[in-house]
């Protein structure tokens, strides 16, 4: 397993990187306009309807964005976690958490694809 681990960790790195490029600016500026300016009434009442989000989300380049928003924060959270183990003390216990914890991610990330594939 440890071997495996190995082998895909350029992707699992690839994967964490832009987790964190979505994390720290999409996903920001998604927080700031729904939990800030919506509220202060900073936005306009139709700019956040149903049918502009369902309009954004069912076209290809909106589906795409959505699954990275959806996707990408599960590998960056499985990395900090196994990390965070690491620095506690679980090295003999890496390989099984790394492989539990990718696996969620990548289960995540297929339960993604599938949603978004359903819009």
């Amino acid at each position: 397993m440890k071997h495996f681990l190995l082998r895909i960790e350029p992707l699992v790195w690839l994967l964490f990187g832009q987790g964190i490029l979505i994390g720290t600016i999409l996903l920001t500026g998604w927080l700031i306009v729904i939990g800030v300016a919506a509220p202060l009434g900073l936005v306009a009442p139709g700019a956040l309807a149903y049918e502009r989000a369902h309009a954004l989300a069912s076209h290809w380049i909106g589906r795409l964005v959505l699954l990275a928003l959806i996707a990408l924060p599960l590998w960056k959270g499985a990395h900090h976690v196994r990390s965070l183990s690491l620095d506690f003390g679980g090295a003999a216990r890496d390989a099984t958490l790394a492989a539990i914890l990718y696996s969620v991610a990548a289960l995540g990330s297929l339960l993604a694809i599938c949603a978004v594939v359903r819009l």
